[in-house]
């Protein structure tokens, strides 16, 4: 039985479905299926503590207390006591020494946008957010990637960021529409557009190109670290990794080319342009 199976059937399905609609499941099918189901483990709990934080089901305060649970599981399931909740984590915790603190800093992120709507945080409280909720998960990946902890965490702290950034610029209308806002502070104000707190109204005005564009700066900074780490081919399955920056890095580039001013739409690519960066990256080979 499979991780993801643990979950039940029709959770496992309903997972598994999810994924199969996103650039993770092209870069999974890359793997070994015994490190697949690792992964699709973490993708799991992931999906799952993220439904919490966004799907408004509940008070803020009865989701904190949903993320508790999964807390207070995730210390029984490295203390020996398995939950049903997190017994499907069980066989990758096991074997690829999955840290419980990575687990914790990713509830940590969900919490932050449990405990409110984040509106322009500044940049370090962004970048605090980028590394629970993104960064955290990249640091689970590498243990299932067999790299090596200093260049798997240095690769998870600037790829992770420049996924969640990228994804920050493709959602932009999607927060505004629940009352988000991740655009930093310090970039809304220098350019004056920010003296009003609606998420709405800000994203419409002509300036927020500018402001992205400086956001989209620092995620492809990002990336070229995260380049700079997988050129010098450190130990451990790297093939997803490449993909994931070699995907979300063309999509951060399509954003940006069809400008972040309204109208915008949600930028993805097509199966034909994923095949394509698929065999530019050489991983079928």
């Amino acid at each position: 039985m499979t991780n993801v199976e643990n979950l039940g059937a029709p959770q496992a399905k309903a997972v598994k479905k999810k994924a199969s609609g996103s650039s993770f499941y092209i870069a999974m099918r890359l793997m070994p299926a015994e490190e697949r189901d690792a992964m699709f483990a973490i993708y799991a709990f992931c999906r799952k503590v993220d439904d919490i934080a966004d799907d408004g089901v509940g008070t803020r305060a009865e989701r904190h207390d949903k993320l508790e649970q999964w807390r207070r599981d995730l210390h029984g399931l490295y203390g020996g006591k398995v939950s049903s909740q997190v017994r499907f984590l069980a066989p990758a915790v096991a074997q690829y020494g999955l840290r419980l603190e990575d687990f914790l800093s990713v509830l940590d992120g969900m919490d932050m946008d449990v405990a409110e709507n984040i509106v322009a945080p500044d940049l370090a409280t962004l970048d605090l957010y980028c590394d629970r909720v993104a960064s955290a998960v990249g640091r689970l990946s590498i243990k299932v990637f067999g790299m090596d902890e200093d260049p798997g965490f240095k690769l998870a702290h600037h790829l992770g960021r420049a996924l969640q950034l990228t994804n920050i610029l493709r959602d932009i209308d999607e927060d505004a529409a629940i009352g988000r806002l991740y655009l930093p502070r310090e970039y809304l104000e220098a350019l004056d557009c920010c003296r009003q707190m609606d998420p709405a109204a800000i994203v419409a005005k002509p300036e927020i190109d500018l402001v992205c564009r400086r956001v989209a700066k620092l995620a492809h900074d990002h990336y070229n670290e995260a380049q700079r780490i997988l050129s010098a081919r450190p130990r451990g399955r790297i093939k997803t990794p490449r993909l994931m920056a070699a995907v979300y890095s063309e999509i951060l580039r399509a954003t940006e080319a069809q400008s972040f001013a309204v109208p915008r739409h949600r930028v993805s690519l097509s199966k034909s342009r994923l095949l394509s960066l698929v065999l530019r990256q050489g991983l079928f080979s």
